[in-house]
């Protein structure tokens, strides 16, 4: 039976917004459900992190005497409106040239509403009371979880849902995508944020940075789980800095609203708030694609994919829009070009050994490519040498006041990369250096060679790569001595 489209895309996020555009420039049929997805790539947690940053490079300049006194800083009210309009108008524009009108233009079928597979009488999506066939079809859903089958174990690993904590829905609380809309208009002073998400650090740190009063709960022994143990220590130790209560290993038991004011049992402690934000991306609802019915198998981690990002169903593909908690939407766009080229040619594209980047965005940002030092050294054991400089050493983290951080490599004997840690200012455009030399198989070596000028920050890179060849000479006595004979000899000859 012949089918209508070569491509269905199902979720407007920019993974498959991008993938809808780049099967329709290859001359495909393609056809968007937008299945309930934003097409904004920005989110209010990131408004109010770019305000709150903002506002502390202005109280600086009142330190330096760029501005006279603190009346010269705006009010609190005017930074929650200046920051909704801000909202607004940037949402505006990154939404206008991905609009259904667009998209249409460019000739793709764009479809409101939410599909979910059949089987009968031949495999298909049903949208709006119409059945949508197709040679191939592509999940593109933000905070969707998909698990490669060639992913070592734990990597996905649902969590305890937050939710379900015994009498938060009856108190009722916030999440990070209402904030700025919900909380100016609160005598909110007080807040606890419950969450292990990165959203959740970035929520804090911003908040006290606009005046709020902020605890941040966490169940995990760690601030950040998934990083690097020192560098997330550091970004722990800079929102206490800042103001920010930070409560590990405390996992909320229970929360109550007592004469009018909302209590929080976390551990022993009992706190009284006057807001409850709980920070985490719930991960999308799977049962309303009815993926029995195409034969697709899920896991406890989500969707079951392998490395070409085909489902059991070979016809389905996946991109992973959530990963161990972080929403990964370019993650989920590399992965959308991979299963393009498989879904409408040869299924020959696989995703594997592609270093993985995450950003934690707080200031200043965390940075992350490749393994962790725990995991490095559990696997390689004494063949892996940490490299690591702080960023006080460059002369223009001193001009810019940016001296908090460190750059961190993981290195392989061989001179092989194997992960990289970056906690400091542009730290986010640092790290796509090392995830490139990662990715093409350059060696330490490589980074140690870059020419780069004094007045960059990127010149971390390179001194921290340079500390390859030091650490290797003092290792190695046999080398020490060869050279220290070497000049010897040339002193004594005429």
């Amino acid at each position: 039976m012949p089918v209508d489209y070569d491509l269905v895309v199902i979720g407007s996020s920019a993974a498959g917004i991008q993938a809808a555009i780049a099967a329709a420039q290859l001359k495909a049929r393609v056809v968007l459900v937008d299945q309930g997805c934003a097409t904004s790539k920005i989110s209010d947690a990131h408004v109010l992190s770019a305000m709150g940053q903002t506002l502390k490079q202005l109280q600086r300049g009142v330190q330096l005497g760029l501005e006279t006194t603190e009346a010269a800083l705006p009010s609190e009210a005017t930074v929650w409106t200046q920051a909704k309009r801000w909202s607004v108008a940037a949402k505006a524009a990154s939404v206008e040239p991905q609009s259904p009108a667009v998209l249409s233009a460019m000739g793709i079928e764009v479809i409101a509403g939410f599909g979910e597979f059949h089987r009968k009488p031949q495999l298909g999506l049903l949208v709006n009371g119409r059945s949508l066939r197709s040679r191939a079809y592509l999940l593109a859903i933000d905070s969707l979880r998909v698990s490669i089958r060639t992913e070592p174990t734990g990597v996905g690993t649902v969590l305890p849902p937050l939710a379900a904590i015994d009498g938060l829905t009856t108190v009722g609380y916030l999440t990070a995508d209402v904030v700025l809309q919900k909380l100016p208009s609160l005598a909110s002073r007080q807040l606890v944020i419950i969450g292990r998400d990165a959203i959740g650090v970035e929520l804090a740190q911003s908040l006290v940075r606009l005046g709020r009063s902020v605890m941040l709960i966490v169940p995990d022994a760690q601030l950040l789980p998934h990083e690097d143990a020192e560098a997330a220590f550091l970004i722990q130790a800079q929102l206490e800095a800042e103001g920010v209560e930070v409560l590990t290993g405390t996992s909320v038991s229970q929360v109550r609203e007592i004469d009018g004011k909302k209590w929080v049992q976390a551990g022993n402690r009992a706190i009284e708030t006057d807001e409850i934000i709980l920070a985490m991306t719930p991960p999308f609802d799977q049962t309303s694609l009815n993926l029995p019915a195409a034969n697709v198998k899920q896991s406890s981690s989500g969707i079951l994919v392998n490395a070409k990002l085909q489902t059991t169903n070979p016809r389905i593909y996946a991109c992973r829009g959530q990963i161990a908690g972080y929403d990964t939407p370019h993650i989920a766009i590399a992965d959308a070009k991979v299963a393009l080229k498989n879904a409408l040619f040869l299924p020959i594209a696989k995703v594997t050994d592609r270093p993985i980047l995450s950003v934690v965005a707080t200031h200043p940002p965390l940075a992350r490519v490749g393994q962790t030092e725990t995991a490095a050294v559990q696997r390689y054991g004494n063949d892996v040498t940490i490299l690591c400089q702080p960023f006080k050493m460059l002369a223009k983290a001193q001009l810019q006041d940016e001296t908090t951080g460190f750059c961190k490599l993981l290195v392989h004997r061989n001179g092989e990369l194997l992960g990289a840690h970056i906690v400091g200012s542009q730290a986010e455009e640092l790290i796509s250096t090392i995830a490139l030399a990662m990715q093409q198989k350059l060696k330490i070596q490589a980074i140690a060679a870059l020419v780069l000028p004094s007045s960059s920050l990127a010149t971390i890179l390179q001194q921290t790569a340079a500390e390859w060849q030091h650490l290797r000479l003092q290792r190695s006595t046999k080398l020490q001595d060869f050279l220290e004979g070497f000049f010897n000899w040339r002193r004594s000859v005429n």
